[in-house]
């Protein structure tokens, strides 16, 4: 997810924001919300993000997006967040654990986006539907008072919409089948080792589109030794547990740096607090004159504090 985003910031001029009131529809632990706060900017930083080329803040330093996320629930039907994902119940028993913020997830999403004019919103494959329903809402916000908001385009890699963990099933830590970049290296080489594939012999050919070890590895090797790799795969003669060895070495070789500079960077919370706010100054100089916009449009003052 992050290479792609920072790729476009080549291009355009990028937003990235940690949501920490998107996160409070599951964590009610203060000193664990602080703490995920930092390693996601950590994360961001460790791998190449640079906040004087780009616009990085914290979502609840920008007051305005909870203000034009009022503004938009008004623009919201019920029938609209019903069918989104991240809802989705089935009847009253599952839906009495459901909180109001998990239920509006995409009216926030929606302002989150809306509020900086945003153009171009890379999403995976499971945000696209939450970016078409922020679509919706700004059509039915502009239908009734103009363009006032801009109606943003996806962007969607392909060859990244979608990342396998070592079982196969999409990259998550709710499946517990993530590879921790920037854990110490025993940690990483543990679920490296745990790839599940499948009982073929090293001599026989195999298809490289169906290895969870290959679906990895051709996401950090240049394209001639993932080329080079697909062909001993197909011609066979290629083992299951070298293979894992070598994605376990190009991980080394890719994240090693990076861990060194994640650890440090989370070793200094204060200067990611810093970096984060100096961000949220620029952030709030684009928000303030479209929350403007929008406040003269449906009848408010158009003062904003």
């Amino acid at each position: 997810m992050i290479k792609p985003a920072l790729e476009l910031a080549k291009d355009f001029q990028a937003l990235y924001f940690i949501a920490d009131y998107h996160a409070l529809t599951t964590v009610r632990d203060k000193k664990q919300l602080t703490h995920l706060t930092h390693q996601a900017t950590a994360t961001w930083l460790a791998l190449g993000l640079n906040p004087d080329d780009v616009i990085f803040y914290r979502q609840s330093d920008i007051p305005e997006v909870f203000e034009l996320a009022w503004v938009l629930s008004c623009f919201t039907t019920k029938g609209l967040l019903n069918r989104a994902h991240a809802y989705k119940p089935r009847g009253r028993e599952e839906d009495k654990n459901i909180n109001a913020g998990l239920f509006t997830y995409p009216v926030l999403m929606a302002a989150d986006i809306l509020l900086f004019g945003t153009h171009i919103v890379p999403v995976g494959f499971d945000q696209q539907q939450h970016l078409e329903i922020t679509r919706d809402v700004a059509l039915t916000f502009n239908g009734n008072y103009g363009d006032v908001l801009v109606i943003p385009q996806a962007v969607i890699r392909e060859d990244v919409m979608t990342i396998p963990g070592i079982d196969g099933r999409k990259m998550s830590k709710s499946y517990n089948n993530v590879i921790p970049i920037f854990a110490p290296a025993n940690e990483v080489r543990k679920p490296v080792m745990r790839i599940v594939t499948d009982s073929k012999r090293p001599e026989e050919p195999k298809d490289p589109d169906e290895c969870n070890i290959f679906a990895i590895y051709r996401h950090l090797a240049d394209a001639d030794a993932v080329e080079a790799k697909r062909k001993l795969y197909l011609e066979g003669g290629l083992a299951y547990g070298e293979m894992k060895k070598e994605l376990f070495a190009l991980l080394e070789t890719t994240f090693s740096e990076q861990r060194d500079r994640y650890n440090a960077l989370m070793d200094n919370p204060d200067e990611l607090d810093k970096i984060l706010e100096k961000g949220a100054e620029k952030a709030r100089d684009i928000a303030g004159p479209i929350l403007a916009r929008v406040r003269k449009a449906v009848g408010v003052s158009i003062e904003i504090r």
